[in-house]
């Protein structure tokens, strides 16, 4: 018996009030708040709360925010695959330079990745000038050039920016448990590489990939430092919804900062919600596998 309850034991305390603290954390920091923009929208009537929530305005941020984050973690889901791949699978010089440097989003200041970006790639910058008319590259893109600071095209290269480490260090460590056999197995039987990734290692990575690709849509969704400075904030252009809800609170309109806030937290809950879906989908079949 002595030895059975030393088995039992544990570090932290009983379920009971483990799980109450969960619990009480859990609401402190997440629920209450998020609880309070849903009241602090519905206390004003539902006529009010759709006027501030639909306004052309906001209906063209809601476009660019939620379809240049959704493009962005597609982008990201891609290239960080890659990235992630080159980085397990290969030995070259500089490698740990380069693993280093995928964490630079995470350790540089939002305020700070923004400017930067927003020099490299305005109409005067290294990048940007290139596409700017008279550029050598802007040939390619007709008379005008292509113009990439302070037009949705800017958002977007930002997000991307911010997003590409969840990618990459969601993957790496599955492909670093990955057994190398699996592949060299199904090579040996005549497949492709083509067949031997997409029934052999995609499988695999696609639960990681789904994480990754919904960590990375939710935080394009919310960032605000890094993009509101190459966006330009141009009215119905490039106008993101974080820049909405604080030009709302500025203008002391609680109302339509909270409402534009509801809409954006219903839209990434289903938006999680399915892409969840999927992943426990995925990982079901990759176990009856």
């Amino acid at each position: 018996m002595a030895l059975l309850s030393l088995g039992r034991r544990r570090v932290l305390p009983g379920f009971a009030p483990t799980l109450g603290f969960t619990l009480f954390y859990l609401s402190l920091i997440v629920l209450v708040p998020l609880a309070a923009v849903f009241l602090k929208s519905s206390g004003h009537g539902w006529d009010a709360f759709w006027a501030a929530a639909t306004s052309p305005r906001v209906l063209a941020s809601y476009r660019l925010s939620f379809g240049a984050s959704l493009i962005a973690a597609a982008i990201n889901l891609v290239f960080g695959l890659i990235l992630a791949w080159c980085i397990v699978r290969y030995e070259f010089p500089g490698k740990k330079l380069v693993d280093a440097l995928i964490d630079l989003p995470f350790a540089l200041p939002t305020a700070v990745a923004g400017i930067a970006l927003t020099a490299l790639y305005a109409p005067n910058g290294w990048v940007g000038s290139l596409f700017a008319p008279g550029g050598a590259l802007a040939p390619l893109f007709g008379e005008a050039g292509l113009k990439i600071a302070f037009t949705p095209l800017g958002v977007l290269l930002a997000l991307i920016f911010i997003g590409l480490p969840f990618i990459v260090r969601t993957v790496q460590p599955v492909l670093e448990d990955m057994e190398t056999e699996l592949e060299e197995a199904a090579a040996s039987l005549g497949a492709h590489r083509w067949t031997t990734f997409r029934y052999v290692v995609l499988p695999t990575l696609m639960p990681a990939l789904l994480t990754g690709f919904a960590l990375a849509f939710a935080r394009a969704v919310g960032e605000y430092g890094s993009v509101i400075f190459i966006a330009g904030n141009i009215p119905m252009v490039s106008e993101i919804t974080p820049l909405m809800i604080i030009a709302k609170l500025e203008q002391y309109d609680y109302v339509g900062a909270t409402a534009i806030a509801t809409v954006m937290l219903a839209f990434s809950f289903v938006l999680l919600l399915a892409i969840n879906g999927l992943q426990a989908w995925s990982s079901q079949r990759g176990q009856r596998k």
